[in-house]
């Protein structure tokens, strides 16, 4: 889809049509005078009352080059979410015909603008042989005065909806089209033309700097693993030590290992490399938006399969950081890949840690959809995280790791057991990741509520989400 800013006033502006955002009980723009006699009769009929994902559409309208004005609800003026406010009305007008869209800003931000329009645009159908003619080809962005800040916003939100769908095409493969190493090879592939470091431990590298953890969970599968890494290194000096590591669970399929799961939903396992991919995509904007800290991404990538040669429950394995682990549940694989992956970014010298997991079901009984549960041992760093998701529109909840659940994790055989209990399992399992981590300031978020939709919302096509990349990105440059 082509993206454009364009400085025009919106009735000069050809296309397919041209949408305006109103929102409930307040008066439509002076620009709007023309149409008024309609919104008052929309509004009259009660067809039209402003109220969130509510469209109106006027055929032909007098004064106007486009062919349609798509009036746009937005709601109350409290609470508005602008790029779920655009991407619901493009995909409500792509079916209609609709394939140049001018969209009146009328003050809003270019950046959220643009990144409604990219993430709304992007379908999950790339394996359908049938043409589905969903898509957009043009979307304008209306600007009445031009301006050197709007075009920067413009070009960050294209940067970031385009990394953000960067990370959904990477979590709609299926395991049979990404295996860990393909994925990384995607990650060569990306990192190449971003212009940012790769590198790539294999196997025999894991095994030799006695990575346990993780190379015992990939144990039961053919396919061999990989500890992705991609770095970013800032043009100059920077003027702090501080070195950001973003680290994302990349377990490309997951059946649970021995502790195996059901059989009924097991398909979506394929999503189990979000996080992983949630960092990619940020490093993919990370390298264009040119923050003023080195960023290093770590995505350790598995399968988790069930074989002869499979982990067992009551299997034993050491980390690279030294500490033992009970595994007591094949299916809590997630905590022990990432804590191999977090030692080793602290070896690389990152000084914040931040890591993105679809790690438990138990975080979405506690959150449900909505909300990504966020833990941590650090307090600012945590702020940082959270004001970086709250600019970005991505909700976080901020979920306790008081001492007492590390008890959880006691193991009379090794110094800490892989899982908790079932009560409190997102909280135990993010205390697990806490005891490597240790003192490095370091943040947890657990996206397995919120990085999938089982079913299509208004804004969003079924499937990946994209979660976090956004937050990442926005961290990365607020720094």
């Amino acid at each position: 889809m082509e993206t454009k800013l364009v400085y025009h006033s919106f009735e000069k502006v050809d296309a397919d049509a041209v949408a305006v955002v109103l929102f409930e009980d307040e008066t439509p723009p002076a620009e709007l005078k023309f149409a008024s006699s309609w919104l008052d009769d929309l509004r009259a009929s009660g067809e039209f009352s402003g109220k969130s994902e509510e469209l109106a559409v006027l055929h032909q309208p007098h004064g106007m080059k486009a062919k349609r004005l798509v009036a746009v609800g937005a709601g109350k003026r409290a609470g508005f979410d602008l790029r779920k406010c655009i991407a619901t009305a493009i995909r409500a007008l792509k079916p209609k015909g609709v394939k140049k869209l001018g969209w009146w800003l009328n003050g809003a931000d270019p950046e959220a603008v643009v990144e409604g329009a990219i993430v709304g645009n992007f379908e999950s159908d790339q394996y359908k042989t049938a043409n589905q003619g969903k898509s957009l080809d043009s979307f304008y962005a209306i600007a009445a005065t031009n301006g050197a800040e709007q075009d920067r916003a413009f070009e960050r939100g294209e940067i970031l909806g385009d990394a953000q769908n960067f990370a959904r095409t990477l979590a709609n493969e299926p395991a049979n089209r990404l295996t860990p190493l393909i994925l990384a090879d995607r990650a060569k592939a990306m990192a190449q033309e971003a212009g940012l470091e790769y590198e790539m431990l294999d196997q025999d590298r894991m095994r030799q700097l006695g990575m346990g953890a993780l190379l015992g969970v990939a144990q039961g599968s053919a396919e061999p693993p990989a500890l992705i890494i991609v770095r970013y290194k800032p043009e100059t000096a920077p003027k702090t030590s501080d070195h950001l590591g973003l680290v994302g669970k990349g377990v490309t399929f997951d059946t649970g290992g021995v502790s195996i799961k059901p059989a009924e939903g097991m398909e979506k396992m394929k999503y189990d490399m979000c996080g992983g991919a949630a960092v990619l995509g940020a490093m993919k904007a990370i390298a264009k938006l040119k923050p003023s800290i080195p960023v290093t991404g770590f995505v350790p990538t598995v399968e988790n399969m069930v074989g002869g040669k499979a982990q067992r429950p009551g299997d034993i394995v050491k980390s690279l950081n030294g500490k033992t682990v009970e595994v007591l549940n094949t299916d809590a694989e997630g905590r022990l890949i990432l804590i191999d992956a977090i030692a080793y970014a602290q070896r690389q010298g990152c000084t914040h840690l931040v890591d993105a997991a679809t790690l438990t079901g138990a975080i979405v009984v506690a959150l449900g959809h909505v909300n990504t549960g966020a833990f941590t041992n650090n307090e600012a760093l945590l702020g940082r995280v959270m004001a970086a998701a709250r600019a970005e529109g991505e909700k976080m909840w901020h979920m306790p790791l008081d001492d007492e659940y590390k008890d959880l994790l006691k193991s009379a055989f090794a110094d800490l057991a892989n899982i908790g209990g079932r009560w409190g399992g997102a909280v135990s399992a993010a205390w697990f990741l806490r005891e490597f981590a240790g003192d490095t300031p370091w943040v947890h978020l657990d996206i397995a509520g919120t990085a999938w939709l089982d079913d299509a919302k208004p804004y969003m096509a079924k499937g990946p989400t994209g979660v976090c990349v956004r937050t990442f990105t926005k961290l990365a440059l607020a720094w």
